[in-house]
């Protein structure tokens, strides 16, 4: 059972890897959601510098989401689009360097 909330969204954002389907263009959502762009960004950019002792140290402290994670966590869950566009845009990405780090088979 995973117990680590940042965990359970990994392994989360990983299944909607293979599961996700776009909706619409990638050009017509990054004109749609510059903001959400700017987030998926971030978040992408954050495993691709973090080397992979301390991504697998951080799975493993389960800690709780900060203030501005559960703020975001709360918004992707009410808007079910932005939700499904977020995780098309880091889901690749994120479970790429998972995959690197030996997190994921």
């Amino acid at each position: 059972m995973i117990r680590n909330p940042k965990t359970k969204a990994a392994c989360l954002i990983t299944s909607v890897c293979f599961l996700a389907l776009s909706g619409g263009s990638f050009a017509q959502q990054q004109q749609q959601y510059p903001i959400l762009d700017k987030l998926a960004q971030k978040v992408i950019t954050k495993y691709q510098t973090t080397p992979c002792p301390q991504l697998i140290a951080q799975k493993t402290q389960h800690a709780p989401p900060s203030a501005e994670e559960q703020k975001v966590i709360a918004f992707l869950k009410s808007d079910p689009q932005m939700r499904t566009v977020f995780l098309n845009k880091v889901a690749a990405p994120i479970a790429n360097k998972m995959f690197e780090c030996g997190m994921i088979p």
